[in-house]
């Protein structure tokens, strides 16, 4: 058999790797919208950074597991590159090359695409998309606060059912394990073996904890004093008891206080965050308070996580600079929104469909098409070779197109269009200085009864 001959295998995407259909991209843009809109409320400036970056501003800021799923390769110019994991080392990256710019405190939001060489699953794709936030050049509580109600905020605007933000203190975590007689050198492999508690069990994480070397008391001690549970200042005046003679535990359950607090006065609602003492989050560079948001259904995991990393920006200056920020998953808010049919979105950006019922009434059609794009409507006219006014309602049926305006003898003859509702197939004959102004209103209407729908 020739080469040319030769059987091609069918084109197919990359595993962990997605195609979005218009649908879903108008749902995924219209999450980012909203996003984007509370961010900018609460004064948050856009950046953005290369997907690539090189791999030594990458290299050994995620810690043993996170190095494994780094896309690492050199490039045609023999630079060792890597796809950015995710958006937090690029901007501390950014921070340090720009320093001179920056007024701070600096305050950026970043949305777009990260890669991660891990195993796809349900809500985990090899290439997804973060939205971040994060607040550079101060060791204020009150903006791990800030983060933290923007989460809060950006969740109700997108109508996100039973999210709850659990919020911890690495330092705390650090004193628990101290306390409970575990070796400060296992200190990495406690808080990963921690970090699986909703996902193993107790006894799944007790067993992770002996494998990683802590005595079997120490590790009973440890989930005693992780699994204490209440209100944030029941629980921090619980552990403060337990841990009085711990300096470094005092101070970040001084800091744990005071973050709550201003929570409250974010307005924040009680059951939205509490304190879960067995939040480790897996990342090497957090210093201070962490936060993961979690739903209860679907059971989808976590959507986002959050935390201070005072030293990371220091990695690449020779000053520490203060952060603190947090990350929501796109794909995962997206599939939670699309599953409840939070946010009721339409099948195309196109709104109305002008007819032609009539080849010699095209320079019409165009001209009603032009006018009523002036008046902000997205507006279509059917360019297939073969134009009946069959195939070209069929065409708008099948692309979920709402309204037609129609152009016939008839409609000429009159000054007029027909518009037609192509759900439900009513119809009525306006002027067409009037068409712009009725498609509007039909379309406010359909609005906001898919709105009420999906509240």
């Amino acid at each position: 058999m020739s080469e040319t001959a030769q059987v091609r295998r069918p084109p197919q995407v990359l595993r962990g790797m997605r195609d979005f259909s218009p649908r879903q991209m108008l749902l995924r843009q219209r999450v980012i919208d909203l996003l984007r809109q509370v961010f900018e409320r609460y004064g948050f400036d856009p950046i953005d950074t290369p997907l690539l970056e090189y791999y030594e501003v990458l290299a050994g800021k995620y810690g043993e597991e996170g190095e494994k799923l780094l896309y690492r390769f050199v490039d045609h110019g023999g630079r060792e590159v890597g796809l950015r994991y995710d958006l937090t080392v690029p901007l501390a990256r950014y921070v340090a090359v720009h320093r001179n710019e920056l007024t701070l405190p600096f305050k950026r939001y970043h949305i777009g695409p990260v890669f991660r060489a891990e195993r796809p699953q349900r809500g985990r794709y090899r290439q997804f998309w973060q939205c971040d936030v994060d607040i550079v050049g101060t060791r204020s509580m009150l903006a791990d606060a800030e983060v933290l109600a923007v989460w809060i905020d950006a969740l109700s605007t997108l109508r996100i059912p039973n999210a709850v933000v659990h919020v911890n203190h690495r330092q705390l975590l650090e004193a628990l394990a101290r306390t409970a007689g575990v070796d400060p050198a296992l200190a990495l492999p406690v808080y990963r073996a921690i970090d699986k508690l909703a996902k193993i069990g107790r006894e799944g994480v007790r067993e992770e904890l002996i494998r990683a070397g802590v005595d079997a008391g120490a590790a009973d001690r440890v989930l005693e004093l992780i699994q204490l549970q209440g209100e944030p200042f029941e629980v921090i005046r619980a552990v403060r008891a337990r841990l009085q003679e711990d300096a470094q535990a005092q101070r970040a359950l001084d800091e744990l206080a005071e973050l709550f607090t201003y929570l409250s006065h974010y307005g924040a609602p009680s059951g939205r965050y509490v304190l879960d003492l067995s939040l480790a989050r897996g990342l090497d560079y957090y210093t201070g308070p962490v936060a993961e948001v979690i739903v209860s259904e679907p059971a989808i995991g976590s959507l986002g996580g959050a935390g201070r990393y005072d030293h990371l920006i220091g990695l690449f200056l020779d000053e520490d600079i203060p952060a603190t920020g947090a990350s929501l998953g796109l794909e995962r808010l997206v599939e939670v929104v699309d599953e409840y049919g939070l946010l009721p979105t339409p099948a195309t950006v196109t709104q109305v469909l002008v007819v032609m019922v009539d080849e010699r009434h095209q320079p019409a059609v165009l001209q009603l098409a032009r006018s009523l794009r002036s008046a902000g409507l997205a507006t279509e006219v059917y360019v297939g070779e073969r134009r009946d006014l069959r195939r070209q309602l069929q065409y708008a049926n099948r692309k979920g197109i709402p309204l037609a305006a129609i152009v016939g003898p008839d409609e000429i003859e009159a000054g007029a269009v027909t518009v037609r509702d192509l759900a439900s197939g009513e119809q009525e004959r306006v002027p067409t200085a009037k068409v712009a102004e009725v498609l509007c209103a039909r379309l406010a209407l359909r609005s906001g009864a898919l709105e009420q729908e999906g509240s």
